[in-house]
Order: structure tokens, then C-alpha cells, then sequence
């Protein structure tokens, strides 16, 4: 990320909607960071990781919105923001947040399944 990128996102990523911060209430893998929301997901492996990044690009294609995704041994990290409002988070994220998280249950309980 260049400086200008880094200064053109807003201090306070969630700060005008209520609407995402009371979704984000309800999500509790995910926290607010500098770029947006993420959360990281513990895998166990790193086959187990793979499975999870490959459930999330299925949802991510389904809602036309694309998280950042680091993939690590033994975790997954996932960040989300709306560039096209602003570098904000919308409930765009949040919705795909939910989804994510139930992609990475899934995981846990033995099948991810989008």
C-alpha cells in the first residue's frame, strides 16, 4: 500500500452507520482494525486453511466482494472493506463477514460448504 492509500482511509472505518456497527455487535470473530474488519481463523492445518480460503473465494465470488485473505500455518486471516464507499465498511462486509464465519464453523465441525 502506498501513503497516499494509507491517508486516504478514514480514522474510523465503521464510525457513520450504526447499521454496520450493530451488525458488527453480532459477529464476534471479527473486530474493527485500521483497514476495515477482519478476523482470524484457527485451522489446525494447513490443508484445513486451504479448504477455508476456497469456501471463502466461492462466497466472495457469490456476493461480487473480495476480502483480503492471508493464509498461514495454522490460521487464516481475513480483512474486508468497501474500497468504493470510501474504504468504509458497509453492510456489504458485514454480510460477508457472517458468511465467512459460518464457512469457518463449518470448518471446525468437518466440512466447509459455502
Amino acid at each position: 500500500m502506498t501513503s497516499d492509500a494509507a491517508s486516504e482511509r478514514p480514522s474510523d472505518p465503521v464510525a457513520p452507520d450504526p447499521d454496520v456497527a450493530a451488525a458488527l455487535a453480532k459477529l464476534p470473530d471479527w473486530h474493527v482494525d485500521s483497514t476495515g474488519i477482519a478476523a482470524t481463523f484457527e485451522t489446525g492445518t494447513f490443508a484445513r486453511g486451504v479448504a477455508l480460503v476456497d469456501a471463502i473465494g466461492v462466497l466472495a465470488d457469490s456476493a461480487d466482494h473480495h476480502p483480503d485473505i492471508e493464509l498461514t500455518y495454522p490460521r487464516v486471516t481475513v480483512r474486508l472493506v468497501t474500497h468504493d464507499a470510501g474504504m468504509r465498511v458497509t453492510t456489504r462486509d458485514t454480510a460477508l463477514a457472517a458468511d465467512i464465519s459460518v464457512a469457518a464453523l463449518s470448518l471446525k465441525r468437518g466440512s466447509v460448504t459455502p
